[in-house]
Order: C-alpha cells, then sequence, then structure tokens
C-alpha cells in the first residue's frame, strides 16, 4: 500500500535554518507572513495533500481521463477534490491580494507545490497552468483584462492553458501557424491546432482561459512575429459569467505514459475569439514569464516524486525480509534480515536521500531569491536577485527532474519485482517523473539556453550571482578543520565548473558547436556543484546540534548525508569536467549517414 507523508521537518529546517525564512516578514508586502502563519499554512497543506489528494493518486492513474462527445471528464474523485482545493484558498495561495490572492510568498508556495506534485502530480498540472497563465496576464494584459480574467483564475472558478505546440512544432516556435485575424470590434479570429495542451478541456472549472501564441496578418517570421492572446472557452458576458461557447474545442485526448488523470488534449481553434494580450509581436516576451514560472515548477515535480518514491523505498526496506547481513546475522529473531542491512539497499536509499534533500535546498534558494527579486525594497538587490532567478532556472529544472527520474528508478529497485508491478505504486513514479524531463523546453534545451544564453548575459554579470558567494563561502571556512570534509570537495568540483565554463568559452567562440556538445555535462556539472555547496551549509548548520540537542537524531542524519553526498555523489563532476574538456568533435564530426 504507497504511503506519504509530508517532509515538514526537513522543509522547515530549509526554509527557517538555511534560507532565513523568518526574514520574509521584513519584506514589503510579505509582513504577515511570520513564522507562526508559514507553519499553520504548512500543516494544512499537507493534511490536504496526505489526505484528500494522495488517496486519487493511483485510481486516477487507473481510470485516467475520459473523451466523449467533445468534453473530458476527470477521474472519480477529482471534481470534488477540486472544489475542496479551491474553496480552501488554494488556488489563490501566490496569487496578488488585488485580485483576491494571499500575496503568500514564493518559498511558500514552492513548498505546497512539492507536497501536492508527491501527493499527487496530475491533480497538480490543473491549478499548476493556471497559474502559469496568471502569472503571463498579471504582467502582460490589459487592466481591462485583468480586471475580467485574473480575479477569476485567482479564486479557481476559472483556469488556464498555455497553448504553443503544433504538430509541425516544439520548441521551434517560429514556425508555428495559429493565425489571428484582426476583427472591428478589437477581437479576433484564431484558426489552427496546438497539441500536448495540459489541462485543455476538464470538467473541473466552469471556464477554461487558453493563452494562445499565434501570428498577425503581415507578422515578421521568426519569432519576432508571434503574438499572444487570450481565448476563453466560455466568452463572458457583460457582467463576467460565463456565456457563448466560443469556437475552440478539444479534438482529442492523448494516451500517454504517465500523468494519465491530467488531460492532455489536441484544440483546434476554429475562428475562435480572443483578445491581444501585450503589444503585437511581443507575444514570446509574456509566455516566457509564464513559462519561467513553469520550468521552476515543474523541477519541483521532479523533486516532489523523488521524495514519495524514497518515502516508499525506505518503509519497503524495512520490512522486505532477503538474505543475511554480509557482517553476519542482524535479526536473530527472523527468518531473514531486512534488505536495509544490505550495502547496495542502502547505497540506493542514500543516493536517493541525497537527491531530495539537495534538490529541496536548491529549489528553496532559487524560492528565496524570488521573493527578494519580487519584494526588496531596494532596485539594486532586486536586480541582483533577478539575475540569480535568471541563471538558475535552467538548472532547477533540468537537474530536479533528471535527479527525480533517477531517484523513483532507485525506488522501483529497491522493490525488485514488486516495484515492477502496480500493486505498491512505485512504477507510477517512474512513469509520472518521465514526463518532466521533456516538457516547458526538453532538459537538452534547458542546457542550451544555460550555455548559449544565462553563460554570457551582461558579460558573465548571471554568473557573478553564483560564482561570487560561492567562491567566498569556500575561502571563509576553508581553514575550518571541521568542516574540511565538505569545503575540501566543494573546493575541487567549483575549481572544475571555473575550468569548465572558461573553457567553453573560449571554444564556443570559434566553433560554436562546441558549446552545444558540453551543454548538458556543464549543466550537471554546475547542479552539482550548487547542491555540494548547500550541503557543505547545511552541514555547518547542523554540526552545532549534534548531541543532546539532537534528540531525534535528524541533525546527525543530514550531516551523515552530506559526507555521504561529497564521498559517493560529487566525485561525477569529475567524469563531468572531463567529458566538457573532451570536446564534441568525436560527436559532431561522425558522418550523418552512419548513424
Amino acid at each position: 500500500m504507497p504511503i506519504y507523508k509530508a517532509p515538514l521537518r526537513d522543509m522547515r529546517f530549509v526554509l527557517y535554518e538555511l534560507m532565513d525564512g523568518d526574514g520574509l516578514a521584513a519584506l514589503p508586502g510579505l509582513e504577515t507572513f511570520d513564522r507562526t502563519l508559514t507553519d499553520a499554512i504548512l500543516d494544512e497543506a499537507a493534511r490536504l495533500c496526505e489526505t484528500v489528494l494522495f488517496p486519487l493518486n493511483r485510481s486516477g492513474d487507473e481510470e485516467g481521463c475520459r473523451f466523449e462527445n467533445g468534453t473530458v471528464a476527470t477521474p472519480a474523485g477529482f471534481a470534488e477534490a477540486y472544489r475542496l482545493f479551491r474553496d480552501g484558498g488554494w488556488t489563490s495561495l501566490a496569487c496578488d491580494p488585488a485580485y483576491g490572492g494571499q500575496g503568500a510568498p514564493a518559498t511558500v508556495a514552492t513548498l505546497f507545490q512539492e507536497m501536492m506534485c508527491s501527493a499527487n502530480l496530475s491533480f497538480g498540472t490543473y491549478p499548476g497552468l493556471s497559474h502559469g497563465a496568471y502569472v503571463a496576464l498579471h504582467g502582460y494584459a490589459s487592466d481591462d483584462i485583468k480586471a475580467l480574467y485574473l480575479p477569476k483564475l485567482v479564486d479557481g472558478t476559472w483556469s488556464g492553458t498555455m497553448c504553443l505546440t503544433e504538430p509541425h512544432c516544439g520548441t521551434d516556435l517560429g514556425l508555428i501557424r495559429t493565425s489571428a485575424e484582426p476583427r472591428e470590434d478589437g477581437s479576433y479570429a484564431l484558426f489552427g491546432t496546438k497539441i500536448f495542451i495540459s489541462a485543455g478541456e476538464h470538467d473541473l472549472t466552469e471556464n477554461i482561459v487558453h493563452l494562445v501564441l499565434a501570428r498577425l496578418p503581415g507578422a515578421p517570421k521568426g519569432t519576432a512575429g508571434i503574438s499572444l492572446f487570450v481565448v476563453p472557452k466560455v466568452l463572458p458576458a457583460e457582467d463576467g459569467r460565463p456565456g457563448l461557447r466560443n469556437a475552440v474545442a478539444c479534438g482529442s485526448l492523448e494516451h500517454k505514459m504517465g500523468i494519465r488523470a491530467s488531460a492532455t488534449c489536441l484544440m483546434n481553434f476554429d475562428g475562435a475569439t480572443g483578445w491581444l494580450v501585450g503589444e503585437p509581436h511581443k507575444g514570446m516576451r509574456a509566455m516566457f514569464a509564464m513559462m519561467n514560472a513553469e520550468r521552476l515548477a515543474v523541477g519541483v515535480q521532479g523533486l516532489g516524486l523523488g521524495e514519495v518514491s524514497y518515502q516508499n523505498a525506505v518503509a519497503y526496506a524495512r520490512d522486505r525480509l532477503q538474505g543475511r547481513s554480509l557482517a553476519g546475522t542482524k535479526a536473530p529473531d527472523r527468518p531473514a534480515d531486512p534488505i536495509l542491512v544490505h550495502p547496495d539497499v542502502r547505497r540506493m536509499l542514500l543516493t536517493a536521500r541525497a537527491h531530495v534533500e539537495g534538490c529541496r535546498a536548491l529549489a528553496l534558494w532559487a524560492a528565496r531569491v524570488l521573493d527578494d527579486a519580487l519584494h526588496h525594497p531596494d532596485p539594486a538587490e532586486r536586480q541582483a536577485a533577478d539575475d540569480f532567478v535568471q541563471l538558475v532556472t535552467p538548472v532547477v529544472k533540468a537537474l530536479l527532474t533528471d535527479l527525480g527520474f533517477e531517484t523513483t528508478n532507485l525506488g522501483v529497485q529497491v522493490f525488485g519485482g514488486h516495484g515492477y508491478i502496480r500493486e505498491h505504486g512505485q512504477e507510477q513514479h517512474v512513469r509520472d517523473a518521465r514526463i518532466a524531463q521533456i516538457y516547458e523546453g526538453t532538459n537538452g534545451i534547458q542546457a542550451l539556453d544555460l550555455v548559449g544564453r544565462k553563460m554570457p548575459a551582461h558579460a558573465g554579470r548571471y554568473l557573478r550571482r553564483f560564482f561570487h558567494p560561492v567562491a567566498g563561502y569556500i575561502e571563509a571556512k576553508s581553514a575550518d578543520p571541521e568542516l574540511a570534509a565538505f569545503v575540501g570537495p566543494l573546493a575541487k568540483a567549483f575549481g572544475r565548473l571555473q575550468q569548465a565554463t572558461a573553457t567553453i568559452a573560449r571554444r564556443g567562440l570559434s566553433r560554436p558547436e562546441e558549446a552545444g556538445a558540453a551543454a548538458s555535462e556543464y549543466l550537471h556539472l554546475f547542479g552539482l556543484t550548487a547542491l555540494a555547496y548547500l550541503w557543505a551549509r547545511m552541514a555547518e548548520v547542523s554540526l552545532p546540534h549534534l548531541g543532546a540537542a539532537d534528540p531525534d537524531g535528524f541533525y546527525r542524519a543530514k550531516v551523515a548525508t552530506a559526507r555521504f553526498y561529497m564521498e559517493r555523489i560529487l566525485p561525477r563532476t569529475g567524469a563531468l569536467a572531463a567529458q566538457i574538456m573532451a570536446g564534441g568533435r568525436t560527436m559532431m564530426d561522425f558522418e550523418d549517414a552512419a548513424f
């Protein structure tokens, strides 16, 4: 029987002891979010996810969504769960109070997202897409559009989507063919087909607000000619209530490997009425605001699935009896020892634990800095914080989903044959995790974004937002003997990252494909080094609490996991650096015909 318990103890450790969560209340607009309120939100979020969403996860996967007569029905229990979700105010958690939101910090919203992804990722896609639509409209829509759509998205009676991909183009959005023809009343008629549209049609809300990329007549070619439109499923009447059905419809449902309770739709726009969001031909700017928010959220999906897989793997390893310990019998009163005693099982569990707890720290670091970018009173501090968020967004998206998929695979391996069948739920975590490495820009695209855009941006200004604090930490702590086991390995990995950065920049000047050939390895080298920095800091925070101040062994386990990360996972950076230094000729000079 699958289990899930929100890891509130570790979440609070990262939030308050590592990321100065208490300082959030000092930021303008976040004054009410002290520890008392934040803890109450996290407690209630855990209850919702554990008791309402998680029980629907397996049944939702097995039933899936149903497409009948142009409508989509979500699995049994989803509509009631969404009503409880909406009535509890969860759709409004991280939204502007001016439109009915609660204005919660990004850090709090990120922790809630993790719980929701662990409990029921398919369910989480519906409010997740709605929040992305909210972000785009809040940042770029006219006041009239904001006044009409945002309150409904915030209170959850309407939901949202992002409609980018078409049958002939995915990453290269400059190839889209969906058109928007102006009408005399200021609206537009949209024609085209979009595919892979998450939450494109469902029975959870009274209206669905589609944000659609399309071309105006005479628009420039490529991405410079793309505009963004808001296209509701049901046209609002003058009083704002749903009126006539718009000419947009679901043509089919995709039959997917995972997240089967999330409706992934082909959407047809047959002269659908829409309204321009922002300026003509500037749609990519608004859509990227939505996509960047979604990329951080998708990274958290990998984290959430890794957490629930790890929890179940640990529970199974404690109960499953197989063989005897290599060091001698550990459970003489039982016919065999629990598999937890075996070194390879412990390797897998500790790898999963180190991944999950490290990735949680990285996700919260990005969220905490995002709160500064949004709320800090000093414009220079806001700019510096935004630089950091821009830099780490592709790393969070790609690293957390890659390690999340690795972790869920380890979870299946711990279960052995029982992990490969449905009964225990572990195989679903693998299937659900796989999509996170693909949508919102494949992880290869994230790597190209890191080396091609973020690394050279503003003469390396983005990179300095990460390199300088890490270098400063190493310099300040290198003489501390208590931290030597953590700062020493970090310094070596950081040196590799510095050398790889300079090498890619130099080679890319004369041979642009060199940067692309090294991109994925560089992103992982960057990400594993970032985790090493965070693990060193977590060890530093935990060491003073060992002994009598650590009655439940939390800090002792934190330090032990940090040691495991430094000794057994961080050495991967050596291989990654070697791959980068080898260059890309072996792959790029290989003859096309020989594939």
